[in-house]
């Protein structure tokens, strides 16, 4: 089994799926729609400034940045940046695996000269392209409503922050196929899945960025995987300072997410062995 696909094959399994993923618009509109989590705790915190600017001038919410030390601009910024970074880096590998493994639809793709995981990056891949214009609809309606959020990155920042975006990706499927894998001892492999959202929904940025963690909780987590699915690239998309009192470093950011990925890989591939070799072990 060839476990890199040759160019002509990899575009017609991409044609494929994209077309497949079209006929599905309502649902994938509805997909992206479920992103709004960063806009909603974009909201939360902005309340709770405004709240507090009674008390002391020049909350997020009136321009000053006593929240985090970020200005209004920074602090909505990142939120939208956070929800691109989502977008574009969310996964669902685990699920569809399962229920090809109990559907018995994996058995005939084991038999097949091109690896299993290649589909379901075709149709992540797909699933993206069509999700674009919702996002785009989105995060332009957010900046109706917060034109000071409304940046347009210099060209190197941008090529960096869609390369940040890429590698989230890449690390999220990676540690989700890990986990769907498990669908070769067990039947509800998405179960494990479900343990592994909690940190990755308090640690990842989702619901603030890493600075406003304790000092000890930031340094925890930069040795997890989580903050780079969806912090890192948003504050590089954003712009933001990185380096000195800042958790992320964009030399350093860059690195660890590489460092990740060669961690990642040989770990699925042994994993996917010894599965595979159970599987048939079974008679599957």
């Amino acid at each position: 089994m060839s476990f890199l696909p040759p160019l002509r094959v990899a575009r017609t399994l991409w044609t494929v799926q994209f077309a497949y993923m079209a006929e599905y618009r309502a649902e994938i509109a509805l997909w992206a729609l479920s992103g709004v989590l960063p806009f909603i705790m974009f909201g939360l915190w902005s309340a709770a400034a405004a709240d507090g600017s009674a008390a002391a001038h020049g909350s997020v919410a009136g321009g000053g940045g006593p929240l985090l030390g970020l200005s209004a601009a920074e602090f909505a910024r990142y939120f939208v940046c956070a929800f691109v970074a989502r977008q574009f880096s969310v996964v669902w590998v685990v699920w569809q695996f399962e229920e090809d493994a109990l559907e018995g639809r994996l058995s005939p793709y084991l038999l097949q000269p091109l690896h299993p995981l290649w589909r379901y990056v075709a149709a992540h891949l797909a699933e993206q392209a069509t999700r674009l214009p919702f996002a785009l609809v989105i995060a332009s309606g957010f900046f109706l409503l917060q034109p000071q959020a409304f940046a347009w990155p210099a060209p190197g920042r941008l090529l960096l922050g869609v390369l940040s975006v890429g590698l989230a990706f890449a690390i999220h499927f990676l540690l989700q196929s890990l986990i769907a894998t498990l669908c070769f001892w067990s039947e509800r492999a998405s179960a494990l899945e479900r343990l592994f959202y909690v940190p990755y929904v308090f640690l990842s940025g989702l619901v603030a960025p890493l600075q406003a963690f304790p000092p000890e909780l930031q340094r925890l987590s930069l040795h997890t995987p989580f903050p780079y699915l969806i912090g890192f690239p948003a504050q590089v998309l954003a712009g933001m300072p990185m380096g000195g009192e800042a958790p992320f470093s964009l030399a350093g950011g860059l690195a660890a997410m590489v460092l990740w990925l060669l961690l990642l890989v040989p770990a699925l591939l042994l994993l996917w062995r010894a599965g595979v070799r159970r599987y048939s072990a079974m008679g599957a």
